[in-house]
């Protein structure tokens, strides 16, 4: 009973719904604004995964045809494949990942509370995803399912609450203002690539600045421009790849066809996609007021990734593309580590290799948006084939998977560490030290901001 309602209250659309619910409670509403302001918080995130459905749906095929058009075999970096499976293999992390998934949220709020770090995390798969690569490192370490709980939900609440402040200048930067935070498991991926792209940048030249000639003012239109940019992509591939590779995939359709058809198809699942995230923002913004004033004064909403992509549509595209050209020469560079060579992955690439143009660019300029997309492709590459081996995921059954967030590679390495040298209670002393030595950096950082 416990696990179920768990499982209700952290699916993302009704967590997101239970917070404009509470806030819009909190604030006093009338009846008919508090239904209101919780349906279209619950309908724009349904929006907003429906279009990532549909994102995810164009790409999937589009793995298989590149990795037979470039001759190429390898592990694919999906996050929520690794976790899916470890789930249904053993009972232990089912049930873990849920404890630790909900006491990890209540951490999250405590610690927002009582610490300078005023973020409540809320894109729920990653919540999920960080919850489950914490739930199978404590049962494969051997810790028992009470400890792992424990170690796992502290660990939880501090990772959730601390990784929105790291980013959250460059998001102010950005948006102009506090109101939201980004809340992603990419965050230290994200944020080191836009200071390497600050390196070689200029920030007098604005990447949303690039003007078209006439004849090409269509591509400030969102919808052409990622139209056109993923059919050139889909297109050149199904190409070298061939219609024997590509008709099985397609049902039997022709592959030129199918290819057109799944790049439009991705299109229109950004904008799908980005409605969902005008709704859902539009009412949970206002009603996230209410838990600031009331449970954690000054609190801010740590969102998924299509939160930022209005404030930087060119910076999405530079971002994504030069990401898909690193991830590519870091899957040949990954081949001289004779581990694993982890395929592009297109999705992180669109999503969060997007972020990672739009903060390099808010920092350098559309050449900075280049060089943090191409750093950051590398960063979604190399260090999975380098820690692949210390995860040791094959015992569980999992083949040709491997996670991909870089902040949840780094936790797993850090754990892994520590345990392995049986030193997990000053490992998590460390870790205990190391917020504390954190906030008391960040209140004194932020005091001489406001001065």
């Amino acid at each position: 009973m416990f696990q179920t309602f768990a499982e209700i209250i952290t699916t993302p659309a009704i967590t997101l719904g239970l917070v404009a619910l509470i806030g819009l409670l909190l604030q006093k509403k009338g009846l008919s604004g508090i239904i209101k302001g919780t349906v279209k918080t619950i309908l724009g995130v349904l929006i907003l995964g429906a279009g990532a459905g549909l994102i995810v749906t164009s790409l999937l095929p589009f793995a298989t045809m590149f990795e037979e058009a470039f001759g190429l075999t390898g592990v694919v970096p999906v996050d929520e494949a690794v976790i899916g499976a470890l789930i249904e293999a053993v009972k232990e992390i089912s049930r873990m990942t849920s404890f630790i998934l909900l006491f990890g949220f209540i951490v999250n709020i405590i610690l927002a509370r009582i610490t300078p770090f005023k973020y409540i995390f809320l894109t729920g798969h990653m919540m999920w995803i960080m919850a489950g690569a914490l739930a199978w490192a404590f049962y494969d370490l051997g810790v028992s399912e009470a400890n792992g709980i424990i170690y796992g939900s502290i660990i939880q609440g501090i990772v959730l609450v601390t990784l929105p402040a790291i980013s959250q200048p460059i998001v102010r930067k950005i948006i102009g203002n506090d109101n939201i935070a980004y809340g992603h498991l990419t965050t230290t991926g994200v944020v080191a690539s836009a200071y390497v792209g600050k390196l070689f940048g200029n920030k007098e030249k604005d990447s949303e600045d690039i003007k078209m000639p006439e004849k090409l003012d269509f591509f400030k239109d969102t919808a052409v421009s990622v139209s056109l940019v993923m059919l050139v992509i889909y297109v050149i591939t199904a190409l070298v790849a061939g219609p024997k590779v590509v008709e099985p995939l397609s049902g039997g359709q022709n592959y030129i066809t199918f290819s057109v058809l799944n790049s439009l198809g991705f299109a229109a699942g950004v904008l799908v996609l980005l409605q969902g995230v005008r709704m859902f923002l539009g009412e949970i913004v206002p009603a996230f007021r209410g838990i600031a004033l009331k449970l954690v004064p000054g609190a801010k909403p740590a969102l998924d990734c299509p939160v930022i992509f209005p404030y930087g549509p060119n910076g999405l595209m530079i971002g994504f593309l030069s990401s898909v050209v690193g991830m590519v020469i870091g899957m040949l560079i990954a081949t001289l580590f004779g581990t694993v060579v982890p395929l592009p992955s297109i999705i992180g690439g669109f999503f969060t290799g997007g972020i990672a143009g739009i903060f390099g660019n808010a920092l350098g300029g559309r050449r900075g948006s280049m060089v943090s997309g191409f750093t950051y492709g590398l960063i979604l590459t190399i260090p999975v084939a380098l820690f692949y081996p210390l995860f040791g995921l094959e015992p569980y059954g999992i083949e040709g998977l491997a996670f991909l967030v870089p902040d949840g590679i780094i936790v797993l390495a850090l754990i892994k560490l520590f345990f392995s040298l049986n030193i997990p209670i000053i490992g998590f002393g460390l870790l205990i030290i190391a917020f504390i030595i954190a906030s008391v950096i960040f209140k004194r950082k932020s005091k001489q901001v406001d001065m």
